[in-house]
Parts: structure tokens; sequence; C-alpha cells
């Protein structure tokens, strides 16, 4: 079961297909850290995401990689 501070920060986040730039393209921290997970993942990454695209793969690594 996740630690209840976590789970309280995850909802109080709000999902990036709801942010207002969340079709901006990513940022240089977003694509530098993003690159680097999926390289640690074995994976390969588009470099044309949104930054909403990006948050959500970031996600998904992180989780997927146990960080």
């Amino acid at each position: 079961m996740a630690d209840p501070d976590v789970q309280q920060q995850r909802s109080l986040e709000k999902d990036p297909s709801d942010w207002v730039t969340g079709d901006e393209p990513a940022t240089g921290a977003q694509d530098s850290y993003l690159h680097t997970l999926a390289r640690q993942a074995g994976e390969e990454v588009p470099d044309d995401l949104t930054k909403a695209e990006a948050s959500e793969k970031i996600d998904e690594l992180r989780e997927e990689l146990g960080k």
C-alpha cells in the first residue's frame, strides 16, 4: 500500500490533460529527464512530445523503474 502522504499529494496534482499549457512542447528539463528514464528502461521516446504527454510518460517510466 502506498504512503498516505504520497496518495494525498497525487490527489492534489492536476491531471496533465487538464493543464492550460499541456499542448505546448515539453520543457528542456522534461525532455532530458524523460530520455534518461527511457534509456534506463531500454525504451525509445519521440522527441516531439507535449508537456502533458511528457509528464504522463515520465510517470509511466518512473513507475516501471520503481522510482
